[in-house]
Formats: C-alpha cells, structure tokens, sequence
C-alpha cells in the first residue's frame, strides 16, 4: 500500500473529523439560539403586558419598559442574523462532504489505467466529474451569499 494512499486515506479522515466537529459545534450553537428565543420572547410577552396594563405608570418607568422591549428586538434579530449564517455554514459543510466523496470516486476512476477502464466507467467517471462540478458552483454560490450578505451588514 503507498505511503500516498496512506497519506491520502489519513487526510480524508482528518477533514471527516474536523467537518464533523464543526458540524457538531453549529448544532450546539443553532440549540441554544432556540432556548435563547425562547427566553426572549417570554421577555417580550411580559414587557408588552406591562407597557398595555400599566397605563397609569410614570412615563419614565414606560419608556424603560419601551428601551427594553426595543433591546430584546435587537436582539433577537442579531439571533436570527446568526442562525441564517449557520445555516449556510450546515449547507457548506453538506456540500463540502458530498465534495470529498466525488473526489475519492474520482480518484479512484482515474488511478485505473486507461487501457482496463469500460466504456461504463468512462462514463461513471465523466458522471462523477460533472456533479463534482455542480458541488463546486453550489459552494461557490454559497460563498457569494455570505460575501454580499457581510458587504450589505457592513
């Protein structure tokens, strides 16, 4: 077995596992931006029960009670920002997997001598080069999201 297979076959792996980290990583955070909503939006519910029940507060205390609902918004909408960035970082992690499977299927087709290869395997293997293709514009797209979405943000 060669040393570059080896090397070929443990670099496979080591990106699986970093994916794989990450992808349990954005799990852990997209989880607690749900309990975190959540808890928001019980803020919410009482600060607009105390804004429409408490009429005859002093404007002062109404205006407190306004910031914070106000806060609470901004808030969650930086949440929200952050969980739409999450999700295409899930959708990039997906095609960055599907992208390292083409490429071992490909590999493989092309390690394989011209003259054994089957008109079927040209095929496959034109196949397997034509989605790795489609991957690549996909994630490419995906990058071209986050980009325009950091310019507008900025």
């Amino acid at each position: 077995y060669p040393t570059w297979k080896r090397t070929l076959a443990r670099r496979a792996r080591e990106s699986q596992m970093k994916r794989f980290c990450r992808a349990q990583a954005i799990q852990r955070r997209l989880e607690e931006i749900e309990v975190t909503f959540r808890e928001l939006e019980q803020q919410g519910i009482k600060l607009e029960k105390l804004l429409r029940d408490e009429n005859e507060s002093p404007a002062d205390q109404q205006t407190q009670w306004t910031n914070q609902l106000l806060y609470l918004v901004q808030k969650k909408n930086n949440l929200m920002t952050e969980e739409s960035d999450l999700m295409i970082a899930v959708q990039e992690l997906k095609l960055e997997e599907q992208q390292c499977q083409l490429d071992e299927k490909l590999r493989s087709y092309m390690n394989k001598e011209d003259t054994l290869k089957t008109p079927e395997d040209e095929k496959a293997e034109q196949e397997i080069l034509k989605q790795l293709v489609e991957v690549v514009n996909k994630r490419n797209v995906l990058i071209q999201l986050q980009e325009e979405k950091r310019l507008s943000e900025l």
